[in-house]
């Protein structure tokens, strides 16, 4: 979906929350787009553990189930937004560019 964009750059992908951790404090991304469904730690021990490290990092979770417990759990956890992930395709783009937005003005 992000490809497409040509004013961003994807500049890796994780397979697990231990993945994830480890790349962010390898590549330093500005934004994180966080799954909240992955094996070995899930998206929101992730989220945490990223935001608590690198708090300039913005993570915008995705979840199938983005209302409730879920968006309560990883806003706690430190993200800026969560997403479904049908609703990512349309507006996925959208929020982070208002998360970059708000970093700048922040």
């Amino acid at each position: 979906v992000l490809d497409s964009y040509p004013d961003l750059d994807v500049v890796g992908e994780a397979w697990n929350g231990q993945e994830a951790v480890a790349s962010a404090e390898r590549l330093r991304p500005s934004i994180i787009v966080m799954d909240i469904n992955m094996p070995m730690m899930n998206g929101i021990d992730a989220t945490t553990e990223i935001v608590t490290r690198y708090p300039d990092i913005v993570v915008i979770g995705l979840s199938v189930q983005a209302g409730g417990a879920n968006e309560e759990a990883m806003k706690k956890a430190g993200a800026a937004t969560l997403l479904t992930k049908e609703a990512a395709v349309d507006e996925l783009y959208q929020a982070i560019l208002q998360a970059l937005k708000g970093k700048a003005l922040g």
